[in-house]
């Protein structure tokens, strides 16, 4: 297994994420402490969950799997390099209706949010703690005030955005900076070869301020796994998204399929491959439900895509250049 270092830490993280999203909804408790044995074993020490998954199963449900999971022992939570995040409501246990203070990114629900993630972990502290979205009527000093505090009593190590803009980026570390803070390390973005945007602000913003990047949905909801080959098979992740594509799009895929048959790869491996590649990318989320998918993932580590290869994959998913030279005709 390869690792690298959390953004500008010293936090050294597996070079795959383990998403727990799945857990609850569509995974059930045995079948992810399962997963997560085997990516542990296979040097995964990197997991990524939030406050609000379990969704169907219950908000928070996904966080209470992960939790009693550490309980089993075993070194589990000592080896393991643990994110969560905060933003979306998260109603009061036992009350009828929705009240103010639930959700967002106020001093009174980070502190909320963070206690509440810790007993549902059963944990005492977070190695990172991610802003699932940009709050934008709370003030950045009090936001840092507020993880400052979290820092002081221990209960967080660093703090990470996901899904900000890149002046959010900026904005957040301009404040950071001028009360002596570290700042974002990192920043959880969508970014696979189909949804490239990022690569307008976010990740320059990214690499200038020294922050890792966490790419979530790599393989684009499924449909850069294969979805085209699998089709007519039960259970393909993304077969329904299909009817939602355009024939340029489904040629575009077909012809994403017919490169990774040429170079003898799973698609779901190169798209992971693909990421590894691109400089300011820390580790890829990916959600295994199955080992044959953990093992697909692991692959990408011993793919390398040499300058041909990384060339017509822009041919066939074209990116972006930074702004605002993108725009330059």
């Amino acid at each position: 297994m390869d690792y690298t270092s959390l953004g500008r830490t010293g936090l050294s993280v597996s070079r795959i994420c383990l998403g727990t999203m799945n857990f609850g909804p569509h995974t059930e408790e045995a079948g992810a402490h399962q997963i997560m044995d085997t990516a542990l074993e296979r040097g995964i020490n990197f997991f990524d969950t939030a406050n609000v998954y379990g969704q169907t199963a219950g908000k928070g449900r996904t966080e209470e799997i992960v939790g009693s999971w550490f309980a089993r022992g075993g070194g589990r939570r000592e080896r393991t390099v643990l994110a969560t995040k905060l933003y979306g409501d998260m109603p009061t246990p036992g009350a009828a209706d929705r009240w103010p203070n639930e959700g967002k990114l106020s001093a009174l629900n980070i502190r909320r949010a963070c206690d509440a993630s810790l007993k549902r972990l059963g944990t005492d502290y977070l190695d990172l703690y991610q802003m699932h979205h940009v709050d934008r009527a709370t003030p950045w000093d009090e936001i840092w005030q507020a993880m400052e505090v979290l820092v002081q009593q221990g209960k967080i190590l660093y703090v990470g955005s996901s899904n900000f803009a890149g002046w959010h980026i900026a904005t957040a570390q301009g404040v950071a900076a001028r009360r002596n803070n570290l700042g974002l390390v990192a920043e959880q973005s969508l970014y696979n070869l189909m949804a490239r945007t990022v690569e307008l602000e976010v990740l320059p913003a990214a690499q200038h301020h020294g922050l890792g990047v966490i790419p979530w949905s790599p393989l684009q909801g499924g449909l850069l796994g294969g979805v085209l080959r699998k089709a007519g098979q039960e259970g393909v992740r993304g077969a329904g998204r299909l009817k939602n594509l355009d024939q340029a799009e489904i040629a575009r895929l077909q012809r994403w399929e017919d490169f990774c048959d040429k170079l003898g790869a799973e698609p779901g491996t190169v798209a992971l491959a693909w990421l590894l590649h691109q400089p300011a990318v820390t580790a890829p989320i990916i959600g295994p439900r199955t080992d044959a998918q953990l093992d697909s993932a692991l692959a990408a580590l011993e793919l390398t895509l040499d300058a041909d290869a990384l060339a017509e994959l822009d041919e066939i998913f074209p990116g972006h250049r930074p702004a605002p030279e993108d725009y330059a005709w």
